[in-house]
């Protein structure tokens, strides 16, 4: 499996992916998940993937050579797109090519055609945009009030990015939490593995700012994770436990509520147990 996250921000994007195809006691396979695609000054694209392997190696084949058919007019690629959207389509038309290549010979050895992918970056004078694409070439877009994607093993590092990501997060604190989220994912799922790709994309740069690999030996991740288990363990017992008597408790559990009961089954004088 694999955990990626993608964030867009007013001053930036941000792309973190984790390497890990496989996991078991004596199987652990390690694949890069992200790639950078770019003509400095001119245009700038990332793209991560989660799902079969073979599915997203052979998207990021085709991808590059991949044409759309544009009227009169030269076809579309990603290396000509004029916008990020237009590259987007690229992408789901190399999606769906995949699918009418592979999707029935998967389909006859009982294996689903199961793909996603994080494609963001910045075209020319245009914003910079951030897609999740899906399965089926079909996509959706970023937008302020929601301004990241996850794929893979999502649910264990999305309160983190739930709960401080918003489009004016400063780009490094966006980095520090996408990689806390990675760090909770790590925590709690094997599948999930390093090395980590981290880049940090600035607006309007048009070229690859910062592009990290993380290793376990990495000090900066290692701080975090350290850091991140110490102070949640701090916080947790600063926290109150549960009261449950009256008296003048700050923060009573037992209040009165217009809800029933709990159900319960008393036994009678006459009843008995067998």
């Amino acid at each position: 499996m694999t955990y990626c996250v993608g964030i867009r921000l007013n001053a930036g994007l941000v792309f973190l992916s984790d390497s890990r195809t496989n996991a078991g006691l004596d199987a652990i396979s390690t694949f890069r998940k992200m790639i950078v695609y770019e003509q400095p000054g001119e245009r700038f694209m990332v793209l991560m993937s989660a799902g079969n392997l073979s599915i997203s190696q052979s998207v990021r084949e085709i991808l590059q050579v991949e044409k759309l058919a544009n009227g009169d007019e030269e076809p579309i690629t990603i290396w000509n797109a004029k916008s990020m959207f237009e590259a987007t389509r690229v992408l789901g038309s190399a999606v769906r090519r995949v699918y009418d290549q592979d999707g029935p010979s998967l389909k006859a050895a009982g294996i689903d055609f199961n793909c996603s992918m994080i494609f963001g970056g910045q075209i020319g004078n245009e914003a910079m945009r951030l897609f999740l694409v899906y399965s089926a070439g079909n996509f959706i877009e970023a937008t302020r009030e929601t301004c990241f994607f996850q794929i893979g093993e999502s649910k264990y590092g999305k309160p983190i990015l739930d709960r401080v990501l918003t489009p004016g997060t400063p780009l490094d604190e966006a980095a520090k939490c996408a990689l806390v989220s990675m760090d909770s994912t790590l925590k709690s799922n094997l599948s999930v593995g390093l090395p980590l790709d981290l880049m940090v994309y600035e607006k309007d740069s048009l070229q690859s700012n910062r592009i990290a690999v993380i290793d376990d030996h990495n000090p900066y991740f290692r701080m975090i994770h350290n850091t991140w288990g110490q102070r949640l363990r701090e916080v947790f017992e600063g926290i109150d436990d549960p009261h449950w008597g009256g008296g003048d408790a700050v923060h009573p559990l037992l209040t009165p509520s217009h809800r029933y009961e709990p159900m319960r089954k008393i036994q009678g004088p006459d009843e008995k147990i067998v």
